[in-house]
């Protein structure tokens, strides 16, 4: 009866603190989308193949679907909606657009989240790089090309982490 009870959590997320109260083994994504509303992460597969969930935690990218929350606290946890920069668009967010690589949109912020990962580890991607750092996200619609472009000109325009 224990493990139902509510915990009270305080979850670091945009780099803005929310106490939540997480029954026991929650998962991560559960948490971000009902008890803090941020409903950009996805959820596709809920079995760590998809990649729609995807987040950040201290900027390692991490299947939000099989990581529990109570693992998160005391870590920094990017969402897709953080990586805005303010009212603006990403670079990477406008070159999926502009390279159109997005379709239906589902698989997006995962991939964006990835790619972020990818560029903050190395800034000067080859496209085999890019595919690698990918390779946890899944796509139904696009293929491949036109993602693997759109990260590939962010990279080449500006360098961005």
């Amino acid at each position: 009866m224990s493990e139902l009870i509510g915990r009270e959590l305080t979850l670091r997320v945009n780099g803005i603190d929310h106490p939540v109260e997480v029954a026991h083994g929650r998962n991560l994504l559960s948490v971000l989308r009902t008890e803090i509303g941020l409903t950009g992460t996805k959820e596709g597969c809920d079995d760590c193949e998809c990649g729609a969930c995807m987040v950040l935690l201290d900027g390692e990218p991490v299947n939000s679907c099989s990581y529990l929350a109570a693992q998160a606290v005391g870590r920094e946890i990017t969402t897709v909606e953080g990586v805005m920069r303010g009212d603006e668009l990403h670079p990477l967010q406008r070159n999926l657009l502009d390279e159109g690589g997005v379709q239906c949109g589902f698989c997006t912020p995962g991939m964006i989240m990835s790619a972020t990962a990818l560029l903050a580890r190395t800034p000067d991607p080859t496209d085999e790089d890019i595919r690698i750092g990918l390779s946890g996200n899944l796509c139904r619609c696009t293929g491949y090309a036109r993602i693997v472009a759109a990260v590939r000109r962010t990279a080449q325009e500006h360098g961005v982490s």
